[in-house]
């Protein structure tokens, strides 16, 4: 609740710079209460304005039990053995207070002054292992629609050295001595735990004017409304009926102001204060009012006279066809559509180009393999014939020669001439 009101001053600031530029320090905004709306509006002259001011949350009831309003309780959430929710105790102004297990009657209790000093406090004696746990003290006003929550978590030692209190992040701890005493502190001292007066008395809604250049503090008040029926109007606004408030405000929660006849001179800001003192409200709603221009008069269109009562001719005009030119606008999908077609059709070239470069080299590596193996065997051919030639000129050579014609000179040279012949021939071939 607190975020959500300084969430609303800021936005106020904003939206109102020059409006609280002037009541900017924090005593004037605690005197004056919580900003919980602000709005500009702006009406025509002469018009009729209502300024809304509504509060539903605090619809002001005539409920006098009081003490069956205010309840204070204490539980206790236990993890191990096993996880349990248990109600300690109880207590409300016009009741003692209740201890719900027999076993804890005498050794846990709160003070009997709880509800006039706004201490809570839970007391427990005799500190045992069953009481290792997590205590909540809840602290309830249900006319006033408040619910406050306090958590504290005890644990349990028998070292004496180890007791201390420390906060986890989530909540408080206490480590308490076995067989101690020891007091979960749960303090409210705000002013709605204490007995107020007469209800009527502590309910009042009231309507300020703050002209332009005027500081807050120095506005002019407008109307007190009570909740007993009284009211005092100031000035003479009221009084000609031109500002009103409804009667059974108080009853439906609305304090809406309205404003008829507006004029130049109603121009600023009117501020709507809530206030319950005995449940500690202070609201205020802001709204700032502007009159512009009159609305201008409806147009009258005086009636045709025809001179001497004789209607004009009538001249029947033949219209011709008109072509309307209605130009659709594309869906963004057309543009969508087209760039899918360019997308596809690039991806399809890039697919062809990187097979054609593929295939190209295959081809290539197939080309040159083929010459090396074509090489290779030309090679082994001549080697072949190369050895052939070289055995055959071999034998030639190396045939014996008949020792008969050692000594005939001209048959060794008839028999080299007809070998070399021979062999000539075979290189031809």
């Amino acid at each position: 609740m607190h975020l959500d009101m300084t969430l609303l001053q800021i936005l106020a600031v904003l939206f109102l710079p020059g409006a609280w530029s002037q009541s900017s320090s924090s005593s004037s905004s605690s005197r004056l209460g919580v900003v919980v709306e602000a709005k500009n509006v702006t009406l025509p002259a002469g018009s009729k304005a209502v300024l809304p001011c509504h509060s539903p949350r605090m619809v002001w009831t005539r409920d006098r039990l009081k003490d069956r309003q205010r309840v204070v309780h204490w539980d206790l959430v236990r993890s191990s053995p096993e996880y349990s929710v248990e109600r300690v105790l109880d207590m409300s102004p016009g009741a003692r207070q209740r201890v719900y297990n027999g076993l804890n009657k005498g050794r846990i209790s709160i003070p009997d002054s709880a509800f006039k000093d706004g201490n809570f406090s839970l007391i427990i004696n005799n500190v045992a292992t069953t009481d290792k746990g997590v205590y909540t003290c809840n602290l309830h006003h249900h006319y006033c629609q408040i619910h406050q929550s306090i958590q504290i978590q005890l644990n349990v030692t028998k070292s004496a050295r180890r007791e201390k209190r420390y906060w986890d992040g989530d909540k408080t701890v206490f480590v308490v001595l076995l067989g101690s005493s020891v007091a979960l502190p749960c303090v409210n001292r705000r002013p709605l735990w204490r007995e107020g007066l007469q209800e009527d008395q502590q309910q009042v809604a009231h309507w300020d004017f703050q002209a332009p250049g005027v500081r807050p503090d120095q506005a002019d008040r407008l109307v007190d409304l009570y909740a007993s029926g009284e009211r005092r109007d100031y000035g003479p606004l009221f009084a000609q009926s031109k500002m009103s408030v409804a009667e059974d405000a108080f009853t439906l929660g609305d304090f809406s102001l309205s404003i008829s006849d507006l004029r130049p001179v109603d121009k600023g800001l009117y501020s709507c204060h809530l206030h319950h003192h005995y449940c500690g409200l202070q609201e205020r709603r802001i709204f700032r009012l502007t009159v512009g221009p009159p609305l201008p008069s409806a147009p009258t269109t005086a009636p045709r006279v025809f001179q001497n009562d004789v209607p004009e001719p009538r001249t029947e005009e033949v219209e011709s066809p008109r072509v309307v030119n209605v130009i659709l606008p594309e869906h963004r999908g057309y543009f969508v559509q087209h760039l899918g077609y360019f997308l596809a059709t690039f991806v399809l070239l890039a697919v062809i180009v990187v097979a054609v470069i593929v295939l190209t080299r295959r081809r290539k590596s197939r080309g040159q393999d083929y010459e090396l193996r074509r090489s290779e065997r030309g090679h082994a051919i001549s080697g072949a014939e190369m050895s052939l030639d070289c055995t055959e000129l071999k034998t030639c050579n190396q045939e014996p020669l008949n020792s008969d014609y050692k000594n005939n000179l001209l048959k060794e040279r008839g028999m080299a001439k007809d070998c070399n012949t021979d062999f000539d021939g075979k290189l031809w071939k």
